[in-house]
């Protein structure tokens, strides 16, 4: 039986869901403009205040941004993801930070999101195995 509380709960994780959707189209858009505007979008991108419904969860935000990423029209790689949880975080009022590290042996390179230090839509290793580029 649905209750009201997983109705709202339901609502609000597809609301989000389309937002990422969104969101991952409008990175699409801006990647035209070169990673410097996508690299200035970020980081000029405040956190907003909360309206006074109750904000989502960190995981919540985390879980919408991976479900768009299933639907969306090609396959999002992390710096589009993370790109896009930062922001949604910051619009519900979550600070959060896109970091991007590299690994020099093998060359690699890899962005995640943190939010009070703690890696939230990858595997917290990375902070250790990669080398902080930026923070943003």
């Amino acid at each position: 039986m649905l209750t009201i509380a997983s109705w709202h709960r339901t609502m609000r994780l597809t609301r989000l869901t389309s937002q990422a959707w969104l969101a991952l189209v409008g990175f699409d858009i801006a990647r035209l403009g070169g990673f410097a505007r996508l690299h200035d979008g970020v980081r000029r991108y405040a956190v907003r205040a909360c309206a006074p419904s109750a904000p989502p969860e960190v995981d919540e935000v985390i879980w919408a941004v991976e479900e768009a990423c299933v639907w969306y029209v090609k396959r999002a790689l992390c710096l589009q993801r993370s790109a896009v949880a930062t922001r949604l975080l910051r619009r519900h009022g979550i600070c959060a930070e896109l970091v991007i590290g590299y690994r020099p042996l093998p060359f690699e390179s890899h962005a995640w999101v943190e939010v009070d230090g703690r890696v939230v839509n990858d595997r917290q290793q990375y902070q250790k195995a990669f080398t902080v580029l930026e923070r943003l």
